[in-house]
């Protein structure tokens, strides 16, 4: 029998074992033909040379992640280890068994995999091969728009469709474009920065400029939209808790017959006037039974940003 020594000094083994020890029992019962022994700061693993080789290389991945965010959820242990995931109840409409996590959505540059991150990310992936409206809502950080436009990058390079078109309604905690510098293109653009973020990860900068510059790539605020039919592309609507019932409904009518439309939201952020609805609460409750459009919903469990955003919710969901 071979032994392999790895030592945890750098690591808090509170985080990387969980509460009670529930994350080291989960990657024992993923090994069940290694003997594995903690003790302080260092993790004596026994068993055959193989699986101690394959033991070695993804508890050196958790490692690398504990390391890094000194937070380590389920999602992401059991993600890594491979292991069976306790599925929650699907509700109508869901898919019943999501794809893989380790898929890749999309190659982006410099070796970046661009891969759902969690259950609700992935069911993401599923609904939109399946329906031609999806609704993604969730609080920050749940990767929503980060996904939504994997999804659509990858319909682009696969031929799917000619076009991207990424749209949020201009309307950010109470500021007023008419008093920022600048032409109309400088005045928008810092509310869809968080779209350019999310393609910066996925296309070269060159080619990227190159699809904005021949308008494969449209990134532009909502009342443009207006008039249009958006047809054999791919549209994503960011932000859409600040839509008014109006404007979304205006549009989800611009869809043509070859379309896939996405809309992201987090109807816990909505920085409309105080007397003006949401055209997001009134889509959510009039649109999941038509057939088509499917709505997954994301939660703190989803949170892929730094460990202190769950807890940050989490306090804040106390107060509402």
């Amino acid at each position: 029998m071979n032994e392999l020594k790895i030592s945890i000094e750098h690591i808090n083994p509170a985080v990387l074992w969980g509460p009670n020890n529930d994350h080291f029992e989960i990657i024992k019962k993923q090994y069940p033909k290694l003997k594995l022994v903690a003790r302080g700061s260092e993790l004596k693993v026994l068993g055959d040379e193989q699986e101690l080789a394959l033991f070695n290389e993804k508890f050196g991945q958790l490692l690398q992640l504990v390391e890094k965010n000194d937070n380590l959820n389920i999602t992401d242990l059991e993600r890594i280890l491979g292991a069976k995931h306790v599925e929650p109840k699907p509700t109508d409409g869901q898919a019943e068994k999501p794809g893989s996590l380790d898929e890749v959505i999309v190659f982006g540059h410099n070796g970046i995999m661009v891969k759902a991150r969690t259950v609700n990310q992935r069911r993401m992936v599923d609904a939109i091969v399946k329906n031609d409206i999806m609704f993604a809502i969730g609080p920050a950080g749940t990767g929503k728009t980060y996904t939504a436009v994997a999804l659509a990058v990858r319909a682009l390079k696969n031929k799917e469709i000619k076009r991207i078109i990424l749209t949020r309604p201009a309307v950010e905690a109470g500021e007023n474009l008419g008093f920022l510098p600048g032409d109309l293109k400088e005045k928008i653009d810092p509310y869809l920065r968080p779209l350019y973020d999310a393609l910066d990860d996925m296309i070269p900068p060159e080619k990227l400029k190159t699809y904005l510059e021949n308008r494969t790539i449209e990134i532009a605020p909502l009342a443009f939209m207006r008039g249009r039919t958006l047809d054999n592309c791919f549209v994503i609507l960011d932000e859409a808790q600040n839509a008014t019932d109006m404007q979304l409904k205006m549009f989800l009518t611009r869809m043509g017959p070859t379309a896939k439309f996405i809309v992201t939201g987090d109807v816990t952020q909505i920085d409309l006037p105080k007397k003006q609805q949401s055209g997001l609460h009134t889509a959510l409750r009039i649109l999941p039974d038509i057939k088509g459009i499917e709505i997954i919903y994301l939660s703190g469990e989803d949170v892929v940003r730094h460990k202190l955003v769950r807890r940050i919710l989490e306090a804040y969901g106390d107060i509402q």
